[in-house]
């Protein structure tokens, strides 16, 4: 046979040979995907509310006898109370707004006695009778409604009173660990303003960007009383203002710029629950926030595909939901081809070093919909743990964290400090 023939026949069988392959294979196509990340949380102002009262019944702090109760607290938050003056007809112990300060300039806690802080306060409500156990509850009301006001040595009435220093004596101790004890004691007895306390509420509003959310959780200065805090006032009566208080306590973080990694694999790339943290990045993004450190080392790794750091355009963190407002989002546009997996992490930002993540395989790149639920929180296990948002070494409160060497593990809720919402009610996540 002619050796051109030949040739020409072998390459037609090579051809067709190479096309029928091709007709059976079908290489998949990168598939466009977006993913968003949602600050879900319907945050509160108020990190810790709480009641005190005497131990007799009824449960008034009497002359020479004393209460106390602990909180935490960071840098830059305060503590504030208000105890009904009992012998009077709408008078009140609170501290000056924003309240009691808890920490010195050089960032060590304040201890001993905090009495100058304190101050003497008329609801505005009653007309005030010379004060004393003759007093008649609930007494007349003002013919119109007064704002609230300091009693500073005498009232609109012509009584006069000692500075609440006299009568009340406040005084802190530091626990350690951010935690503090106040012990109030009635130092009335015997002096021209004898009078028992009432039980009493206390709070501690979180401060996010160096500002109390709520400053004035108990009373304003100029302003009508609300809240519940006239029922302390004339009658010793905790229960509304307490109920008030509750209302606005809960959980606040925000999120911080949230790690998004494509991966071809079976195991996460950047982390592992009882394992110590890998010394790659983790610890800057669960301890401070910054999660450019880990994304720089993922980019480097044997099937990582696609490494994203996504900031909120306006506040770079994600903000929870505030009075009812959205909380922060951030999406991107992915590709990926089947059997590609997708891991986030982001800080829950008061705290040590807790951090958002995806467990077990992650998330399917082909999947659609709400994933929240392959959602966990973490504790990094590289830094000691205190209140969230009341911790003074929390990085996010103008702390420096202190180290420890844990394995990575599941954050417990209910928590040492608090009971914290479903990781839903905090985090969202989708595809689409």
């Amino acid at each position: 046979m002619n050796k051109n023939i030949i040739r020409s026949i072998a390459a037609l069988s090579i051809a067709a040979f190479m096309a029928s392959c091709n007709k059976g294979t079908n290489i998949p196509e990168p598939q466009p995907t977006t993913i968003s990340i949602e600050n879900v949380l319907d945050s509160k102002p108020l990190v810790e509310s709480g009641t005190f009262k005497g131990s007799g019944t009824p449960p008034v702090i009497l002359p020479g006898q004393s209460v106390s109760f602990s909180f935490y607290a960071a840098k830059n938050q305060r503590l504030t109370f208000a105890t009904m003056y009992g012998w009077s007809n709408d008078l009140f112990f609170a501290p000056a707004n924003p309240g009691i300060t808890l920490y010195n300039a050089d960032g060590s806690p304040v201890t001993g006695d905090v009495s100058a802080q304190i101050k003497l306060w008329d609801n505005g409500t009653r007309m005030n009778q010379a004060p004393g156990a003759a007093v008649m509850h609930p007494g007349t009301p003002e013919t119109t409604p007064q704002n609230i006001k300091e009693v500073n040595g005498m009232d609109n009435y012509g009584n006069s009173y000692l500075p609440a220093s006299k009568l009340m004596q406040a005084s802190l101790s530091y626990d350690g660990n951010s935690q503090f004890t106040i012990t109030i004691k009635n130092t009335s007895g015997g002096t021209a303003n004898e009078t028992p306390f009432s039980p009493g509420v206390w709070a501690i509003s979180y401060v996010a960007g160096g500002n109390l959310l709520l400053p004035e959780p108990i009373y304003s200065v100029g302003k009508p009383s609300m809240n519940g805090l006239t029922n302390i006032a004339e009658m010793g009566d905790i229960t509304m203002l307490n109920n008030y208080l509750n209302q606005q306590t809960g959980i606040f973080t925000p999120l911080s710029p949230v790690l998004v990694v494509v991966y071809k694999g079976g195991m996460n790339p950047f982390y592992k629950t009882g394992e110590l943290d890998r010394g790659e990045g983790l610890t800057a993004l669960a301890q401070k926030g910054n999660a450019d450190i880990l994304a720089a080392a993922l980019k480097t790794q044997a099937g990582v595909k696609s490494v994203f750091v996504l900031k909120d355009a306006v506040n770079t963190v994600l903000l929870p939901r505030i009075n009812g407002a959205a909380g922060g989002k951030v999406t991107q546009q992915l590709s990926v081809l089947p059997g590609d997996r997708i891991a986030i992490a982001t800080m829950y930002g008061f705290s040590n070093d807790w951090f958002f993540a995806t467990t077990g395989n992650d998330i399917n790149g082909m999947q659609k919909g709400d994933l929240s639920a392959s959602i966990g929180l973490f504790d990094d296990g590289t830094a000691v743990n205190q209140y969230p948002g009341a911790g003074v070494t929390q990085a996010n409160l103008a702390g420096t964290p202190l180290q420890e060497s844990k394995p990575i593990a599941a954050v417990p809720n209910p928590n040492q400090y608090n009971t914290l919402p479903p990781v839903s009610g905090m985090i969202k996540v989708t595809l689409q």
